[in-house]
C-alpha cells in the first residue's frame, strides 16, 4: 500500500491516500522508520522498506500493512 511519511514538530505522521487517513506514527520497531515496522494512531501496522537513516522526507513509499487493529 502507497504512503507518504513526512516528519513534524511533533514526530513522524503517515498519510495513506488509498483511504484518505492521516495519522500519527505512536511506534517505531528501530529509531528510524524504515527497515521495520511502524505504528499509527488507529492501531495499523505497516513494514517498512529498507532506506538510509538520513533519507529525506516526506517521501511517497509502497509498505505492507501488517495489522488493521
Amino acid at each position: 500500500m502507497k504512503v507518504t511519511l513526512r516528519k513534524t514538530a511533533k514526530g513522524y505522521e503517515i498519510y495513506v491516500p488509498k483511504k484518505d487517513l492521516e495519522e500519527p506514527v505512536v511506534a517505531m520497531e528501530n529509531e528510524a522508520p524504515w527497515g521495520g515496522w511502524i505504528e499509527i494512531g488507529n492501531g495499523w501496522r505497516f513494514q517498512m522498506p529498507e532506506m538510509p537513516a538520513d533519507t529525506p522526507l516526506p517521501l511517497t513509499v509502497e509498505a505492507r500493512r501488517l495489522s488493521a487493529d
